[in-house]
């Protein structure tokens, strides 16, 4: 995965469970804090795999990337419709999309996970922004 296409967060943690992190690390298991934090999630995420496919099929989410252009978001306008975004993963509409026509066209967001747009169009559809 490029660089680019992860995002960043943030955890607080006790002081004697990282200490276990930083044992494992130094024992050899894990190259760092990160591929520790890494592991642990993936394996949660495997762990609850059946309940995600289930969960996304249930609340028709589009799972991993989507992406709209400005030539999307102009196709939309032009059949008179409007977008609902339902991402599990990463939602982004292109830099060049003016904030009208986001707002024309998208009528509700709803991603679990990264929504990438840029500040304009995010200040745009600020009301139309939810978490599911």
């Amino acid at each position: 995965m490029a660089a680019t296409e992860l995002e960043k967060i943030t955890i607080n943690m006790a002081p004697v469970d990282l200490g276990q992190i930083d044992l494992l690390v130094q024992e050899g298991f894990y190259q760092n804090r990160t591929d520790f934090i890494r592991t642990a999630i993936r394996n949660q995420l495997n762990t609850h795999a059946e309940a995600v496919r289930q969960t996304v099929a249930r609340k028709t989410l589009v799972l991993g990337l989507q992406h709209y252009t400005r030539r999307d978001l102009e196709e939309v306008r032009a059949a008179g419709e409007t977008l609902d975004i339902k991402v599990l993963g990463l939602a982004s509409i292109a830099d060049d999309v003016p904030p009208e026509l986001a707002l024309e066209t998208i009528g509700s967001v709803v991603v679990l996970g990264a929504f990438r747009a840029s500040p304009a169009v995010k200040t745009a559809l600020a009301g139309r922004i939810r978490s599911s």
